[in-house]
């Protein structure tokens, strides 16, 4: 076996491992305890530390991958977005590890490991092949600032699992009002983004699964230079790009052929492809979302709160601030000072309003306005857990919407 199929199955177990600790913290928070109050806590402690080992045995798997890559590329595995995403996976369950091992909180564990075997999953979906670097990369500068962003950004990932979990103990699925109402669809709508991430996962493994293919050829034009292009589909075509023909279509539910076209105005060899994977991606979500509401009969949000009952919310509120607290400078070396030095060894210039660059500033005016309105203003509780789960999905957004969507200097990260 080659160093990439050694490294490649140590992923694949990691993240098995990683979907058992979340299964055992989960039993140790929510699993029956005989022998009075006491007993119960310690048994549900001991079961804590149970899933913690299990999670730090896929921790080790994650890191044998990681350096096994490295010699392998013989540069470090962060240069695309299966490698930077794995890493993102691998630096969160680091920073769950160390604030878990400040509080000691088992709870934290059942929100922080589902965050981190997601993105792992969703790194998976993207090809595994090594790539050259392209000139534009080779600089140590790179690595320094995509790893220190990275890091900065797990512990945010830290701070959007404590911060749901805070609003999913404290929320009144009881109370009638308009705010309790708005409390409990942000949840709602929170845990179904979650789900649409899922879908696209399911989706991509599921047509994948299946072999399906299809394809369309059109033209495109770059620098006054026009060429034949072909854009192959791995999900059944609800979208065909606009102004391609179909070429190849393998049929589905007894469709032969795209059901619409995209619209003329998004442009982009990818851009019809990208609207069908975001489509696919949602439906899937539905789908799955739709499931768990018919297994349980009712919200998701309703069917957490009750387990989380006897958890001292003070703790959650304080563990999402002090996720921040850690996160914010490391991003901000990473994001911001390190990336404009690499930016002007490579590009010539420290700022360019990239898409990526533009996205990145936005995380961290936003993450400076969550510790401006916590440390200056004395917002807690709820306020400063809204801001910590919107902030993630700015981080996300960032990392996948920008990666994947918006063209820019950063685009080789979606390939």
């Amino acid at each position: 076996m080659s160093l990439y199929d050694i490294s490649n199955t140590a992923l694949v177990i990691a993240l098995f491992t990683y979907i058992a600790s979340f299964v055992m913290f989960t039993i140790s928070i929510t699993g029956r305890s005989f022998g009075g109050a006491e007993a119960g806590a310690a048994r549900s402690a001991a079961r804590g530390r149970r899933a913690f080992a299990v999670a730090m045995i896929g921790l080790g798997l994650h890191l044998i991958f990681f350096v096994l890559r490295w010699i392998a590329n013989r540069h470090i595995p962060v240069s695309n977005l299966f490698e930077f995403m794995t890493f993102l996976a691998m630096m969160i369950v680091v920073a769950f590890a160390i604030i878990y091992r400040i509080y000691r909180k088992p709870l934290l564990g059942a929100f922080a490991t589902p965050v981190a075997f997601i993105i792992l999953a969703y790194a998976m979906v993207f090809p595994w092949e090594a790539q050259p670097l392209i000139p534009s990369l080779n600089s140590y500068w790179l690595y320094i600032h995509v790893t220190t962003a990275a890091t900065g950004e797990a512990f945010f990932a830290v701070a959007f699992a404590a911060g749901l979990m805070y609003l999913l103990r404290v929320v009144d699925y009881d109370a009638k009002g308009r705010r309790a109402t708005l409390q409990k669809a942000g949840i709602e709508f929170t845990l179904f983004s979650v789900l649409i991430v899922v879908g696209f996962i399911l989706a991509a493994f599921t047509f994948r699964g299946m072999g399906y293919e299809a394809a369309f050829v059109g033209q495109q034009t770059v620098e006054g230079q026009t060429t034949e292009v072909t854009v192959e589909y791995t999900m059944p075509p609800i979208y065909s790009p606009h102004g391609y023909e179909l070429v190849a279509m393998d049929s589905f539910l007894g469709s032969e052929r795209p059901l619409m076209t995209a619209p003329e105005w998004m442009k982009g060899v990818n851009a019809g492809r990208k609207l069908n994977t975001a489509v696919w991606s949602v439906l899937f979500g539905i789908a799955l979302y739709a499931i768990l509401r018919l297994a349980f009969r009712k919200p998701l949000g309703r069917v957490i709160h009750p387990r989380l009952a006897g958890i001292d919310p003070e703790d959650i509120d304080e563990i999402t601030y002090r996720a921040v607290a850690i996160g914010f400078p490391i991003f901000t070396l990473g994001a911001l000072i390190f990336a404009m030095i690499w930016a002007h060894i490579a590009w010539n210039r420290f700022w360019g309003w990239d898409p990526k660059e533009v996205w990145a500033l936005v995380t961290w005016l936003f993450y400076s306005v969550y510790l401006h309105l916590r440390l200056g203003r004395g917002w807690q509780g709820n306020r400063s857990a809204w801001l910590a789960v919107i902030g993630f999905i700015v981080v996300m957004f960032t990392l996948i919407g920008v990666n994947l969507i918006i063209a820019g200097l950063h685009s080789y990260a979606g390939v």
